[in-house]
């Protein structure tokens, strides 16, 4: 079995190989970096959505894998407030698509302010927390619920939600 992982980022590959390693120990991985085709930040759930999902399809176009992961990040705004958001999507070798969402949580608004002027989360958090690669270790998401739910932590959340629709498409066939 192989599952390709559309990254380099440090929290995601952790995420895909932590929780896909319980479901498929024989699983080998790959990590390649591939286009989301959206903003660097994107600014919607439609966005990230559609990021991840690029990712996924991108890694799928030669079907040498058994599947294929791709995982965004992003923020979406309601009501004035924003919120981080994220997504992923697994691509399988049959063609099929799985996504799935994970935890939101609002910005304070100094951040929020910042993107919406056109800046993007992880620099700003490195700012912030006067931290280098904030994305690739705790994420915003660690830093405002004060490493209870890390980026990676987040991100098996979702890694569980999509492998469990894949595993319940293979019972349906």
């Amino acid at each position: 079995m192989k599952i390709l992982i559309g990254t380099n980022n440090i929290a995601k590959i952790k995420a895909v190989k932590a929780v896909s390693s319980m479901y498929y120990p024989e699983a080998q991985f790959e990590n390649r970096e591939v286009a989301s085709l959206v903003s660097d930040q994107p600014m919607s759930d439609k966005e990230t959505r559609k990021g991840a999902i690029n990712r996924a399809m991108s890694l799928m176009e030669h079907n040498e894998a058994t599947f294929g992961i791709g995982l965004e990040g992003g923020v979406n705004e309601i009501e004035g407030v924003m919120y981080i958001c994220n997504w992923g999507a697994l691509v399988a070798n049959d063609g099929k698509l799985f996504t799935a969402t994970g935890a939101g949580i609002p910005l304070p608004e100094e951040i929020a302010v910042q993107l919406r002027s056109g800046a993007e989360l992880g620099p700003v958090m490195d700012v912030f927390t006067n931290k280098s690669g904030i994305r690739h270790e705790e994420g915003a998401i660690g830093v405002f619920t004060n490493n209870l739910v890390t980026r990676s932590v987040m991100f098996e959340h979702i890694m569980l939600l999509l492998i469990g629709q894949y595993e319940l498409s293979k019972k349906l066939l």
